[in-house]
């Protein structure tokens, strides 16, 4: 990641002087000089006002040029401009401002389906005079990740905003760089290392035992992932992280890494209304908890980033915001990775193509190199991937579960009749549960990890029109184009008029031929094209694993009445997913539950109900 001693802000601040304002007053300072040997004398206050009135007016003539130069390319190619969301404030300032102060209170991504209920599934927000076109078409999202690939990249904008923390990552770069992260990667993720589930049997035993001695002080768990702060809290409060994140997380690096992070050694939080909450001791896995803590809250300011565009360095005049929560990161991996290349530079060196059974991804990576920015980066990247995504979804598959204990008992009976109640499955055992798959992919469908993502466009192109009939839609190059999955899966036009219900069967009945076969793009949790995940097998296997290990030693789960958790009143009073909703779904990169994910469970031995 990119360090620097001077902040986002005075950068941006600095760029800003040298290319525009500076050579604007330069411009019109000559141009008084000249006047004035020509024998037309300018007074200096009048060259003061023409300096301070040159700068917006300018600004004012490229909007219109730019306007102007985007209606002709559009009609060279035939295409028309992507419907714009209208604001009543110059340059939409009042639609950014509205998402930025409801991100905290309005249901996930409803700002956006209200206007593409007006304008369609892909539309531009223009926010200060500069283009966001956020789409849910799934062609367009084909042509974004598959058919036109080249054209759509992370881009500079993203990159940026994500530099700090993610740097030159498989997840933050593109072009060469992307691919020999992409090369250093796949050869890891092979099936044979997938199919390993000795960690995963280790750290599901070490969490349910957790749970368990809660459970038995009659107190619920926090199972949620990430951090239960909102993106524009700049109070961070140090919260201990919850169930499903520290297995993923020390799974995750024990099998990157071969160094568990340990985080399931710090004692699990207490609701809020008991004593016990305010009485938590530092545990010895404080640290991890430091670590994940800082990592969450740097993924937190990526995201504000992204939402405030072009200009989000002017909030960060003072300081770079992922300054402090990387010092922690750093802190704890530098060690890690720096014992690492010590390992290496002291073995026998062995072929780099060649993986050995008991070589860790981060042994694989200083094989390969010996730079520990470029092995950093990619440490964090593959450890994004590998503990958030899952988490995510985990945490998701176990909120609709206490939500419909029939889908439970379902699953519970196919797990059972397979691999009964104490005996760790297997590879083979997963790929015959069809009804663990359908579950997870109608969770993934309904709350997919990576709710949005980002890309810009390299050329000037075009998307192909949703209503049928009209012109195609123009797209400038360099411009950001979002793509949300979240609201893509809910559709009732793709999915069906049950689109918003959770029903695991839609993957095994008639369903499946009618919406999905068709149209395979219409559900995307993993990617598509030459970006896909290529941890996705190992992402399935965590969670099946994890979900066949919770249903063996629990026949029950309940959502608790955590006021933390709790929606506001009044989503019930409002259509859709929101009015039936008992969590409040956020989003960084990944999706979260604000508040916390709060659940008791029923052990199998346990003849008490859950109250």
């Amino acid at each position: 990641m990119s360090r620097s001693w001077v902040s986002p802000g005075v950068a941006y601040l600095t760029r800003g002087l040298l290319s525009v304002i500076f050579p604007t007053a330069s411009s019109v300072i000559i141009v008084g000089r000249l006047a004035c040997l020509q024998g037309f004398p300018v007074s200096p206050w009048l060259l003061s006002a023409m300096v301070l009135g040159a700068v917006p007016l300018g600004f004012a003539a490229y909007i219109f040029v730019d306007e102007i130069s985007q209606r002709r390319k559009a009609t060279r190619l035939g295409a028309r401009l992507v419907p714009r969301v209208q604001g009543k404030w110059p340059g939409n300032l009042d639609k950014l401002v509205n998402v930025i102060l409801t991100l905290e209170v309005e249901y996930l991504g409803q700002p956006v389906l209200d206007e593409m209920k007006e304008l369609g599934p892909t539309l531009n927000y223009r926010c200060l005079w500069e283009d966001y076109i956020v789409t849910t078409e799934p062609q367009h999202v084909k042509t974004i990740l598959v058919t036109d690939f080249h054209n759509y990249v992370k881009g500079t904008k993203f990159r940026e905003a994500a530099d700090s923390i993610l740097g030159t990552g498989v997840f933050n770069s593109d072009g060469e760089t992307w691919k020999l992260h992409r090369t250093m990667t796949r050869p890891f993720f092979t099936h044979d290392r997938i199919s390993h589930f000795e960690i995963f049997d280790r750290h599901a035993n070490r969490a349910i035992a957790l749970a368990k001695d809660r459970f038995t002080m009659d107190m619920s768990i926090d199972f949620q992932v990430g951090p239960q702060v909102g993106i524009l809290i700049s109070f961070v409060e140090k919260l201990p992280q919850d169930l499903i994140s520290r297995f993923t997380l020390d799974s995750a690096s024990e099998f990157l890494f071969g160094h568990c992070i340990d985080s399931l050694s710090v004692e699990l939080p207490f609701p809020n209304n008991t004593l016990e909450s305010t009485n938590t001791k530092p545990r010895p896995g404080d640290n991890a908890a430091a670590f994940t803590n800082a990592f969450s809250e740097a993924q937190h300011v990526i995201s504000r980033r992204v939402i405030i565009g072009a200009a989000w360095p002017m909030t960060e005049i003072l300081a770079d915001s992922t300054a402090q929560h990387m010092k922690v990161v750093d802190k704890f991996l530098d060690p890690i990775l720096e014992a690492a290349l010590r390992r290496h530079g002291t073995a026998a060196k062995s072929d780099a193509d060649e993986t050995a059974e008991d070589q860790t991804f981060l042994d694989h990576l200083v094989k390969l190199t010996s730079d520990l920015k470029v092995i950093k980066d990619e440490t964090l990247n593959i450890l994004l991937a590998g503990r958030d995504t899952t988490a995510s979804t985990l945490t998701s598959a176990i909120y609709l579960l206490a939500m419909h204990p029939e889908i439970l008992s379902r699953l519970r009976e196919e797990i059972i009749s397979k691999v009964g109640s104490t005996r760790m499955p297997t590879h083979g055992d997963i790929k015959e549960m069809k009804y663990l798959h359908a579950v997870l992919n109608e969770t993934m469908r309904l709350f997919p990890a990576v709710p949005f993502n980002v890309r810009e466009a390299v050329h000037d192109t075009t998307l192909t029109s949703p209503e049928p009939g009209k012109k195609p839609l123009f797209v400038p190059g360099g411009v950001v184009v979002v793509y949300s999955v979240f609201l893509m899966h809910r559709r009732t036009d793709l999915w069906g008029p049950d689109a918003l219900k959770f029903d695991p069967d839609r993957w095994l009945d008639e369903r499946m031929q009618k919406h999905v076969l068709p149209n395979p793009y219409i559900f995307l949790p993993f990617n598509a094209g030459p970006r896909i995940c290529l941890g996705q097998n190992f992402a399935y296997n965590q969670m099946s694993f994890m979900l066949i290990r919770l249903l063996q030693n629990f026949s029950a789960i309940a959502l608790s009445s955590e006021p933390a958790m709790r929606p506001p009143a009044w989503w019930a009073e409002n259509d859709g997913r929101q009015a039936i909703e008992r969590c409040k779904p956020r989003h960084h990169l990944t999706l979260y539950a604000q508040g916390g994910m709060w659940v008791k469970m029923e052990a199998v031995d346990d003849a008490e109900v859950i109250q």
